[in-house]
């Protein structure tokens, strides 16, 4: 009786936030090793939770990574897999296979799942949703470095998803992109979650990763920074707290936070639950990135 009773108690701690939330769009960018588990627990626990927030009426968009498979994929094919300041080389030859994993084997995947376990999902390219301007990063001298079919999404094509939004049907969308110049390019997934947050304002923008936070000190898990004010930001980059692959993360969501998405939030998709845990209970189990 008394777990029946703390089953009840959850729920009724999680009531509030299902009422508030209620009719509102969640971006969610779906990221980690997690997504490559060989436990079919582990790699359906995010669509399970996305399921459970179709349920209870919250609209979830999710943009997915999937850089572990491009890279098996590109060692299949015997194309060699570099990378310059953290960020793929992508070829003309490799940006097709790219396209080919991320949006016709990955992608299909996730929303197979969702729909598996009673949720309703479609897939899309990011060609179809995102275009793109070439990105070109700094090396360590300052000197512009030419990396290939890498793109920076600069807009979203919100029709597809609205019309996904208004028929209670989760979009599931590719982080490619088209370039002006009609080609396909590869896009760095936190970033194109982050426009796509930008573009459609939800009230959440949640960044699933394979840390549980955002850490003052890399070495220790336990150090997360629950909540951070986007006016902290710059000096936790100053003291290397914020580096490397977590700056366009960070950079993303104060974009999102100044275009009037209320919070954004980074947890660790290895944790069972994590997404349900961190928007519908009191503690939360990531760090938090808000306006004040």
């Amino acid at each position: 009786m008394n777990n029946l009773i703390t089953k009840a108690d959850t729920l009724l701690e999680a009531l509030p936030y299902m009422q508030r939330f209620r009719s509102e769009t969640f971006v969610i960018k779906y990221g980690g090793s997690f997504m490559d588990s060989t436990d079919s627990t582990v790699r359906s626990g995010v669509a399970r939770d996305v399921v459970f927030l179709e349920a209870v009426g919250i609209n979830p968009v999710v943009v997915h990574g999937g850089g572990k498979a491009i890279t098996r994929a590109l060692e299949q094919s015997g194309l060699k897999t570099r990378f310059e300041q953290g960020y793929r080389v992508t070829t003309p030859e490799s940006v097709e296979l790219v396209e080919q994993v991320l949006s016709r084997e990955v992608n299909p995947g996730i929303v197979s799942m969702i729909n598996e376990l009673g949720g309703k999902a479609r897939g899309f390219s990011g060609t179809e949703i995102f275009r793109c301007e070439p990105f070109c990063p700094l090396g360590q001298a300052g000197e512009p470095l030419d990396i290939g079919r890498v793109g920076e999404v600069t807009e979203v094509n919100t029709v597809a998803l609205l019309e996904c939004i208004e028929q209670d049907i989760t979009p599931v969308i590719s982080p490619t992109a088209t370039g002006k110049d009609g080609q396909i390019y590869n896009c760095n997934a936190d970033v194109a979650a982050g426009q796509a947050a930008v573009t459609l304002r939800p009230k959440r923008l949640v960044y699933m990763s394979d840390v549980p936070g955002l850490l003052k000190n890399p070495d220790d898990s336990a150090s997360v920074i629950s909540h951070l004010p986007i006016a902290g930001v710059e000096s936790l980059k100053e003291s290397g707290v914020i580096s490397k692959g977590m700056i366009p993360k960070v950079d993303s969501a104060v974009s999102a936070v100044a275009a009037g998405v209320e919070k954004v939030f980074f947890i660790d998709g290895r944790l069972s639950h994590s997404l349900l845990l961190e928007i519908f209970t009191d503690a939360g189990v990531g760090t938090e990135i808000a306006e004040k």
